[in-house]
């Protein structure tokens, strides 16, 4: 409800180019809000839900934070498994990333949360999708409640749909990966989420420190898995401040 109630507002005012196609699968639709005047970059964020459940239209309020700052805000959808495998949906957000960035210029950001958390940091992994002159684009990415090594979800339940296998996990994992050079990352996690996001949440950023890239770990206070989003809406939140920062 919050989503629509924000998506509605901005179509009245004229802000919003909604599913506008990266790819030619159903779900490679990504929705554009404009702030008020030039934008001043771009920020992408991307949805979680294990990568099989959920699309862009949950999360549009999640925008406005970085709107009122000027930016333009990028919301893809994606394919979805069992369908694709998780290295193909990583391969759709790169063209996500990349339709985005045609349209808006400047620097870009990125962030996602859960399995968009995932996605995010594997943008700026060792063998990203992403083409090199987007790449060289992006400021900064915000991880939040990522799930960063793959290996772990082999042993659940959700592996019957998600269909992880080691090779898959070995090379989509960002923990498992090197960071590409320069790249500036926090992991940001709530203090009340489940013990293995908030471990993962560490992993990634202690690994990628050691391997040259800036990163920094948040765990925010009294947030759980769902809450720990919602300084997105906020301009001036912490959450906020650090993607934009």
């Amino acid at each position: 409800e919050q989503a629509r109630s924000f998506r509605e507002e901005l179509a009245a005012a004229g802000r919003v180019r909604p599913d506008i196609a990266y790819g030619e699968r159903p779900r490679n639709r990504l929705d554009l809000f404009l702030p008020q005047g030039e934008p001043v970059g771009l920020v992408v964020f991307i949805h979680g839900g294990y990568w099989k459940a959920f699309d862009k239209s949950y999360w549009s309020h999640l925008a406005r934070g970085a709107l009122e700052k000027g930016h333009a805000v990028a919301m893809p959808s994606y394919t979805l498994c069992p369908e694709v495998r998780i290295s193909e949906i990583g391969r759709e957000i790169g063209a996500a990333v990349g339709k985005a960035a045609e349209l808006v210029a400047g620097p870009v950001r990125l962030t996602g949360h859960s399995a968009g958390g995932h996605l995010a940091a594997r943008m700026v992994s060792v063998g990203t999708p992403l083409a090199s002159d987007v790449q060289a684009r992006i400021r900064n990415v915000v991880s939040i409640s990522g799930v960063h090594d793959l290996r772990p979800l082999m042993a659940t339940g959700m592996n019957a749909t998600l269909q992880i296998d080691e090779a898959e996990a070995l090379s989509e994992s960002p923990a498992l990966l090197r960071p590409v050079d320069g790249a500036r990352i926090t992991c940001w996690v709530g203090g009340a989420e489940r013990g293995e996001f908030r471990r993962q949440n560490a992993l990634l950023a202690n690994i990628w420190t050691g391997l040259g890239a800036t990163t920094a770990s948040v765990e925010e206070p009294d947030r759980h898995h769902f809450s720990v989003i919602e300084g997105l809406c906020d301009p001036n939140h912490a959450l906020t401040r650090t993607l934009l920062g």
